[in-house]
């Protein structure tokens, strides 16, 4: 599987290279050139490869889609059309700022992302464990401190997603829609909170 992660701040470079670790092949673009990022993608996710956004996913089985929340709004769904997206995003206004687009109460923000990614399936996933973690706490699988790594969206999707989870090192645990993402989001139970996998299902079942 061919993963493109967009976005090379802080969450972006980390899921890029534990998934080289993982064995993937990794393209990773920032919101311009790619001579920008290409040194420290070489440092610090050796053996991905920087590109320019577009062209990263349009090469891509799966894009990571690891942007500020803010700049969401200025984001061309052209770019993921047809693909099958991971929405790694948060809404933390403390954090953001108010965003317009976010407020409605009654949507979590990956379903926002949805409605403006139309013609693209997004799954809700990374989000609610802190980035300068996701390396230090990966596992084996049956290893009794194997973290949970919670999965929000709909099948076959969901699954898809679940392997590239498992691969990583985290124990997969599948929300069947992404309104259920919102025990992922800020505030939610599994929101920077160590789980394991048998605790997780329980929490997302009260």
């Amino acid at each position: 599987m061919r993963i493109a992660v967009l976005g090379a701040g802080h969450v972006g470079p980390v899921i890029a290279r534990v998934a080289v670790e993982a064995g993937y092949d990794v393209s990773i673009a920032a919101s311009g050139d790619p001579a920008r990022i290409e040194l420290i993608t070489q440092v610090i996710v050796p053996g991905a490869k920087a590109l320019w956004a577009a062209d990263a996913a349009a090469d891509a089985d799966l894009v990571v889609l690891a942007i500020p929340l803010h700049k969401f709004a200025a984001f061309d769904p052209a770019i993921v059309e047809g693909k099958l997206v991971i929405d790694t995003m948060n809404y933390w206004p403390p954090v953001d700022g108010v965003q317009e687009l976010f407020e409605n109460p009654l949507l979590t923000s990956s379903e926002v992302v949805q409605q403006k990614l139309s013609r693209s399936t997004v799954v809700k996933t990374f989000n609610h464990l802190g980035y300068h973690e996701l390396a230090d706490d990966r596992r084996e699988p049956g290893d009794p401190d194997r973290r949970a790594m919670g999965i929000a969206g709909t099948r076959p999707a969901t699954r898809t997603v679940a392997e590239v989870i498992d691969a990583i090192g985290y124990a997969p645990v599948i929300l069947e829609s992404l309104a259920a993402g919102r025990l992922l989001q800020p505030g939610g139970p599994a929101f920077g909170i160590p789980l394991q996998e048998s605790t997780m299902q329980k929490e997302m079942q009260r």
